[in-house]
């Protein structure tokens, strides 16, 4: 109309046309508004959709376990997922019932009516039993019925009772509404064992005929355990038992349950299933409240490895969890409401464990990959997050970024200012002068420094990983001689070198009595005692203040010292490294400060250790003194703030208890002690005795992570503890639990080392590569699964180790 405003006629004919076509489409009746009566039932459910009423919806949607309840949310992704899940649909709390006229129920096709309460099976509480399902719906009047049934079940004083026990809010009951499976065979499965919580079995219910039959108690159901071995190419099932369902079934059953809980990242899953003999269906999935949270010792093994007395916890515990609390919360802001820091570790058979289902959540809400608490219970890879959540994240990024680059600027002001002068200030006190509350005093003044230390001691080993990772250095490429216990082994070294062209000739059993025969002996002994001077705040196990220190105890690096003197030099491959690893200091200066840096703070957190273990022991003999405590080390099984009562509050009750306390738990660490193998998970917070574990592999070959490159064969020496430092040689791949600074020692005679726990940054890493020796870390099990005197091959580039047959005692 616009291009022809002149030509009158064709705008009357224009306006004339358009007021008929609204006459016309006034006419039209609308198909929204169409009598249900007039509607086909299958086409009902999408007319509701377009009329913009999304009341009743289906599980093909996307659900919000806080509209629907978990149980219809959670059929809803695993059938988005691709399993067989029966058609549903969902009324939400607030639903009228009369909206499901479209629902025709029938004798040839019932509905089953099931409760899908807001809080149900959730991670905190499944309430199994507590609300109504009703089969068998044959007609409208019967579904209506049904739906009043359940919906008025949430008000029953056994659910009321239920929800009030377990601290859960009032909330409201959805009604999940599906077609009825006609089953053949049906039941439950347990993807982890819920009794045990140990082990990898699957364990399955099955009986003929409805699921109802397994869940309800009056039937006894046949029982089954399978294992499920996958590996990159195939996977099988092993299957214990047999019964009446036929046994491809119950592997197909064990493999769906295990397929969901790695959807699930790890989380123990209750599924219940049916069979109607041609589809395996999912009714329902839940985690298995009794086995949360998991407890991991991926990481925490290599931090605060071997058995930890409580006073040593009582210390380590808050410092770490508070200062990961701080990046947490500096990242994720308000969206860190509801997380409690403090459980982010615990004791199990007096080992560290991480809470991984707490650190999953936390991940979750960062916006990293979902497999992240697969990461940390089973070791599976990361994929990079999404650009959605690292936009989300970018305000907490930004800050965490920040602290970052002035990491460097940060921590040498702190050295100067805080560190130096503190430590200096420890050094010259007189300790064994001082009463009880003066150590206290002391021992808050560290612990100060501590807290400082350890965020230090977290941030610089992830800038160093996340830089090498960015700038794809690699580890040969790295100067770790900062690190002390790099520079400790270096100094060592070069000092037996010059006592061996002292002593030509020297029985090793003498040696110390032979240098102090002559001047140039006398001099290397008292480069020795200024060694131990420099590096004595080092022990076995660095994070661990209950462990003598290189000063108190330095037999084992006397042993050290002579069998360097028996032994040659770094093989040449190690040399060729250390040529490298300067060549690459000059290209790499980005990733090399950093490891400098974690080198320096490695040094003051262990010193800062040492003081703090030097002033326990300190007050300890003033008790022992006393009578408080009747034998050496009883101090270390109090925690802090039992030691900060008996100093402060000179607390009498807790002194009339003391002797049974200390001799309780030395009792306990006694026994957990002699558990060689502590499982690498833990399901729930009541763990039992941990089963042996079962190794699975095939061809005589055991997986880990290559850490040290090159090849070595020999025999095993399984060394659980430094306590007997055996003779070794090159011949000798030493096996052992975790490496800290005070094993790194025995990698210098030894031919190939493989660790149960750590990665390619680990102590015993970085020593191994320091000296060319070949080295597998991670191997789980490989202390128990290995024997003393058994022949092995091992590979630091692929982590693979060979087991041989060839088995002789040493």
């Amino acid at each position: 109309m616009i291009l022809h405003i002149s030509d009158y006629p064709r705008m009357l004919a224009a306006i004339a046309l358009a007021g008929l076509m609204g006459w016309i489409y006034t006419k039209i009746p609308d198909d929204m508004n169409l009598p249900a009566q007039e509607a086909q039932t299958e086409s009902l459910a999408m007319l509701k959709f377009l009329r913009g009423d999304r009341a009743m919806v289906s599980l093909d949607e996307e659900l919000d376990a806080a509209i629907v309840g978990e149980k219809a949310a959670t059929l809803s992704q695993i059938k988005r997922w691709g399993y067989p899940v029966p058609k549903g649909w969902v009324l939400a709390p607030i639903d009228d019932p009369q909206m499901l006229t479209f629902l025709q129920p029938s004798e040839l096709s019932p509905l089953v009516v099931r409760s899908s309460a807001i809080g149900e099976d959730s991670f905190h509480a499944s309430a199994a039993g507590q609300y109504e399902t009703v089969l068998n719906v044959t007609s409208p009047e019967a579904l209506q019925s049904a739906i009043a049934q359940v919906q008025a079940s949430y008000n029953h004083p056994s659910a009321v009772q239920y929800r009030r026990d377990r601290g859960l809010k009032d909330t409201a009951m959805a009604v999940l509404i599906q077609q009825q499976v006609q089953s053949v065979y049906s039941g439950v499965a347990f993807s982890r064992d819920p009794i045990t919580g140990q082990g990898d079995a699957i364990i399955i219910e099955a009986l003929p005929g409805s699921p109802t039959q397994v869940v309800s108690g009056k039937v006894t159901p046949e029982q089954y355990r399978a294992f499920v071995i996958e590996t990159e190419n195939s996977s099988s099932v092993q299957l214990e038992g047999q019964g009446r369902v036929p046994q491809a079934l119950i592997k197909q059953v064990a493999y769906l349950a295990y397929r969901l809980e790695k959807r699930y990242h790890g989380t123990p899953q209750d599924m219940e299933w049916s069979y109607d003999g041609q589809t395996l269906w999912v009714l329902q999935s839940r985690p298995i409240t009794t086995l949360l949270p998991i407890w991991t010792r991926k990481i925490a093994a290599e931090v605060i490895p071997g058995v930890i007395h409580p006073l040593t916890w009582s210390i380590n515990r808050p410092l770490t969890c508070g200062v990961w609390g701080e990046f947490f919360t500096l990242v994720l802001g308000d969206r860190a409401l509801g997380l409690d820091f403090t459980e982010t570790a615990t004791l199990h058979y007096s080992r560290a464990y991480f809470n991984a289902s707490l650190l999953g959540d936390i991940f979750l809400r960062m916006g990293l990959p979902p497999e992240s608490l697969e990461f940390l219970t089973r070791g599976a890879k990361l994929s990079k997050p999404s650009l959605q959540s690292t936009w989300e994240n970018l305000p907490g990024l930004g800050k965490l970024l920040r602290r970052e680059l002035s990491l460097e600027k940060d921590f040498k002001q702190d050295y100067h200012k805080r560190f130096i002068p503190g430590l200096s200030q420890l050094a010259q006190e007189d300790i064994d002068n001082f009463e009880p509350a003066k150590l206290l005093i002391r021992i808050d003044f560290i612990l100060e420094l501590l807290r400082h230390a350890t965020y230090y001691s977290i941030l610089a080993p992830l800038s160093a990983a996340v830089r090498q990772a960015i700038f794809r250095v690699k580890d040969g490429q790295i100067d770790n001689s900062v690190t002390p216990e790099v520079a400790a082994l270096r100094s060592l070294s070069a000092l037996a070198t010059d006592a061996k062209q002292v002593l030509l000739e020297f029985e090793p059993q003498q040696v110390f009595e032979q240098l102090k025969q002559t001047p140039e002996g006398e001099k290397i002994l008292r480069e020795f005692d200024e060694l131990l001077q420099d590096y004595g705040y080092l022990s076995e196990v660095g994070t661990d203040i209950s462990v003598p220190t290189w000063r108190e105890n330095p037999q084992m690096i006397k042993q050290m010292f002579v069998q360097l003197m028996q032994g040659n030099e770094p093989q040449s491959g190690a040399k060729d490294a250390i040529n490298s690893i300067f060549a690459g200091k000059r290209k790499r200066g980005f990733v090399q400060r950093r490891v400098d840096i974690k080198g320096r703070v490695t040094e003051v957190y262990s010193r800062l250790l040492a003081q703090l273990r030097w002033s326990f022991v300190a007050l300890e003999k003033i008790w022992l003194k006393s009578g408080l405590l009747k034998k050496t080390g009883d101090i270390f099984f109090l925690e802090f703030d039992e030691v900060r009562r008996l100093i402060v509050d000179d607390d009498s009750r807790l002194i009339e208890e003391l002797d049974e306390l200390v001799e309780s738990r030395r009792s306990q660490f006694a026994q957990d002690s002699e558990i060689i193998q502590v499982p690498l998970l833990v399901y729930g917070n009541t763990p039992p005795h941990p089963l042996a574990p079962s190794a699975l592999y095939s061809d005589q070959i055991l997986q880990g992570i290559g850490a040290s490159q090159g090849q070595a064969e020999g025999r095993v020496k399984v060394l659980r503890n430094l306590q007997h430092v055996p003779e070794i040689d090159r011949d000798t791949i030493l096996v052992v639990p975790y490496t800290d600074s005070g094993w790194a020692p025995l990698l210098l005679r030894a031919g190939g080392l493989i660790a149960e726990a750590g990665g390619r940054l680990s102590h015993g890493a970085i020593v191994a590569r320091e000296y060319g020796i070949p080295a597998v870390m991670d191997v789980q099990g490989a202390t128990w699964l290995l024997q003393d005197g058994q022949r092995v091959r091992i590979d630091g580039s692929t982590g693979i180790v060979e087991l041989s047959n060839d088995l002789r005692p040493q």
